[in-house]
């Protein structure tokens, strides 16, 4: 049995990840926005073996407080699901600052793992999982403009966030190799989700085709030593020229480094 959290896990894609791995009986920490929602889903699920936890992923203080609770439910955890996300019409500030796309969609899963990583590789062998999006051809990355304050566009910074993930992915492997911790990406599939009609104004396949590669990422034995890929229907796929760009996600690393510096300075 695993221990996983999963982020954005009260709807969609991500409560179906949940509600699939509970299946198999591992034990699950449950995200949403808020400790109502959490439990509402739990109770809707009808398990006792998830445990709710919540915060706004718009707002960083509120990831450092997520992490915390994590911290002080499990000694260590096997598996950190990122799966929240969101598409924004308008451009949007938090009230840290950041474009609200790129703040839920790259900052947060970036300051989570960060807060969360000695509690990963205290597991066995951890995992990060990242869902990310085939969307991330359409991106454009400006390492001197995240917030899309010179021009946005809504799809573009959907877009560019999900190439985020990738690059994030990446870099991320890269600082974790020679220990037993991992870190992969995936596209999920074009699913019946609100995000894909709220932003693409179409429908899709079904939540548990889409919940299926991330299951897979966070449990399959073939995938133990697998590391700073990008998958696609449970196999390694090739992102675009972009994604494999190394230097671009050092550079965006450093960039993020940069943008949350008050809060990894907690």
């Amino acid at each position: 049995m695993k221990t996983i959290l999963i982020t954005g896990a009260t709807d969609g894609i991500g409560r179906e990840t949940a509600r699939q791995l509970l299946a198999q009986g591992h034990r699950v920490l449950l995200h949403g926005r808020t400790l109502e929602r959490a439990r509402q889903t739990i109770q809707a699920l009808e398990t006792p073996t998830a445990v709710p936890v919540w915060g706004d992923l718009a707002e960083m203080r509120q990831v450092l407080a997520l992490a915390d609770q994590v911290r002080q439910q499990v000694p260590a955890l096997d598996v950190l699901i990122h799966n929240a996300g969101v598409y924004q019409h308008e451009r949007r500030l938090t009230p840290d600052g950041f474009e609200m796309t790129m703040a839920v969609n790259h900052f947060a899963p970036f300051l989570l793992t960060q807060a969360l990583l000695a509690t990963i590789q205290a597991s066995f062998q951890g995992r990060i999982v990242t869902v990310s999006s085939v969307a991330h051809q359409g991106a454009r990355l400006d390492l001197n403009d995240l917030s899309f304050a010179r021009r946005f566009d809504g799809y573009t910074a959907y877009a560019t966030s999900k190439l985020a993930n990738i690059l994030f992915t990446q870099a991320l492997a890269k600082r974790l190799a020679g220990t037993a911790a991992t870190a992969n990406c995936l596209h999920p599939g074009v699913i019946e989700t609100k995000l894909l009609r709220s932003g693409f104004s179409r429908g899709g396949a079904s939540i548990a085709d889409g919940a299926r590669t991330s299951v897979y990422l966070a449990t399959a034995d073939a995938v133990r030593a697998v590391t700073g890929q990008y998958f696609i229907d449970s196999r390694p796929a090739r992102p675009m020229a972009i994604a494999r760009d190394t230097r671009l996600a050092e550079a965006l690393w450093q960039a993020s480094m940069t943008a949350l510096e008050p809060f990894l300075a907690r």
